[in-house]
């Protein structure tokens, strides 16, 4: 029992930003208050922002601010209402506000909009029912009034105030996730103003005419915010509500607090439903926007792996290409080592014949490693390794492949796109003349358009009256479709002809190709040596 005589020691930190919060929140409700009505009530919006804004840590100073609020506000009614209606009508609203958006914390985590609008019927029914059943026990006066008629009233309120800040507050904080660029901004700014106009125009109408006053502004004033719904998804939805509730509300004719207009709350009991029902919309919008974005990122990195993958086979041919011609330089030279010796010893017709026969098949050997690697690629473009090396051979050995039509600078292609290119046109070659009879032609053309640069290649058969076989067409398909996706391109099948394009943004670095460090390939690869003739 000593702690009953010693008493108990109760350490309280203060701190500034506490009271700031104190000194803000309170002012915020003032001034809410002065431009609202009972059925259009702002302060319960920034009750409800307030709570969602601020940590729970500081949650206790927002119950003094609130506390302070109302003591400015009912205190002066003291003679009227009773020391009681004000101590039980101002203590409980805070703590059950706080306890509604405790309880939402884990819906809020998974669907925020949703969470909000739970949250702003909650707290609305809550507090109309805590405002008006305190108010109906303790002074006898409002028991005349139809208790059903004031809740709804009261909640319908509530609610609009809640709808009008609480998305506000949450696109606050999540302005680091949800990027604004400059067309989103100009589409919010001419929504908002297109609103305005339109709020101006619409005067308030009087009761008589409450179905024309509804049908105006429930049919143009929200125009602008499905708009913005449309084109920015839930932050569209919670700024367009907010204007159309806020203008809405400012428009209701009153002259004191507790006035009442008929035509604008019939007007506003459809505009409750259509905000909710738009912030659903914008809430779907928004999630199947980040599905698109997410399939377009996946789509982007699918494209990027292939791209690594052929790079990466690649360069596993460069190396084999590179063992090769390492081979062939030893073959050369031992072979020359061979053919010097024997005109050392006089056998000048065997030393001639087998240099003869020594440069021919070194011919043919560097031949073949080129159409593993075209290492000509590297360094002067892939036009000339089209030309040059072991493929223009095997195709003019066939007498079937006339003189390519190449246009544009291919160098301006990064390397990867030139050897994918590269590798399409010896496949769809290949194919044709396994597949197809009659002489082909081969045209090509690099160039950039609305920031992308690529190559497009038509390789078709010259005699106008031929056809492609269906099997000709299913098998270019098959074994070409993989690297023209790969670099977002398009395949094509014509009646005489296969047309492909490679694409490749912009701003992928070209190279030159002094050097193969542009490409991000690795250095160490032999310069191919001319044919000897």
């Amino acid at each position: 029992m000593q702690w009953w005589k010693e008493g108990l020691l109760v350490r309280i930190r203060v701190s500034p930003e506490g009271l700031a919060l104190v000194l803000v929140y309170a002012l915020a409700c003032w001034g809410a208050r002065k431009l609202s009505l009972d059925q259009f009530f702002l302060p319960a919006g920034v009750r409800v922002a307030a709570l969602l804004l601020c940590p729970p840590r500081l949650w206790p100073y927002l119950l003094i601010g609130e506390y302070a609020y109302f003591a400015h506000l009912r205190i002066p009614l003291l003679n009227k209402y009773s020391l009681t209606w004000v101590i039980f009508a101002s203590v409980f609203l805070m703590p059950a506000v706080m306890l509604i958006v405790r309880l939402h914390r884990k819906l809020l985590a998974r669907t925020t909009i949703v969470g909000v609008i739970s949250i702003a019927v909650c707290a609305a029914t809550v507090i109309s029912l805590l405002n008006l059943g305190i108010s109906y026990l303790i002074w006898e006066p409002l028991r005349d009034a139809s208790f059903l008629t004031n809740v709804l009233r009261y909640a319908l309120g509530d609610f609009t105030g809640i709808l009008i800040l609480a998305p506000l507050a949450l696109l606050w904080i999540r302005r680091a996730e949800e990027k604004w660029t400059t067309r989103s901004v100009a589409a919010t700014v001419g929504a908002l103003g297109a609103m305005l106009v339109i709020g101006l125009q619409a005067t308030p109408v009087p009761t008589s005419t409450m179905a024309e006053g509804s049908l105006q502004l429930l049919l143009i004033l929200p125009i602008p915010a499905i708009a913005l719904t449309c084109m920015l998804g839930w932050r569209g939805a919670a700024i367009g509500v907010a204007a159309v509730n806020m203008i809405l509300g400012l428009s209701t004719p009153a002259d004191h607090p507790a006035a009442f207009d008929a035509a604008t709350f019939a007007t506003q009991q459809a505009m409750a439903i259509a905000s909710v029902a738009l912030l659903l919309l914008g809430a779907r919008i928004t999630h199947f926007q980040n599905q698109h974005r997410l399939r377009e990122e996946d789509g982007k990195a699918a494209l990027q792996l292939a791209r690594i993958s052929h790079l990466a086979s690649e360069m596993d041919l460069r190396e084999r290409a590179a063992h090769l011609r390492h081979l062939g330089d030893g073959m050369d030279l031992s072979l020359n080592e061979m053919v010097n010796w024997l005109h050392a010893q006089g056998h000048h017709a065997v030393a001639d014949s087998l240099r003869h026969t020594s440069e021919v098949h070194s011919r043919l050997f560097r031949a073949q490693a080129s159409m593993i690697y075209p290492s000509t690629l590297e360094r002067l473009g892939l036009y000339v390794a089209l030309q040059g090396g072991g493929v223009r051979e095997a195709w003019n050995a066939t007498h079937r492949i006339g003189q390519p039509r190449l246009i544009g600078d291919p160098c301006r292609l990064s390397p990867g796109l030139q050897l994918a290119a590269y590798r399409s046109i010896v496949e769809t070659v290949s194919i044709l003349l396994g597949s197809e009879k009659g002489q082909l032609m081969i045209r090509a053309r690099c160039g950039q358009r609305a920031g992308h640069r690529g190559i497009i290649v038509v390789v078709a058969a010259i005699d106008p009256r031929q056809t492609l076989a269906a099997e000709t067409v299913d098998l270019a398909t098959s074994q070409l479709s993989t690297r023209v996706l790969a670099y977002r391109g398009s395949l094509h099948c014509g009646r005489r002809r296969i047309r492909l394009m490679l694409l490749e943004a912009a701003t992928v670095p070209a190279s030159n190709f002094s050097g193969v460090r542009a490409a991000g390939m690795p250095d160490g690869l032999p310069p191919e040596r001319p044919s000897r003739s």
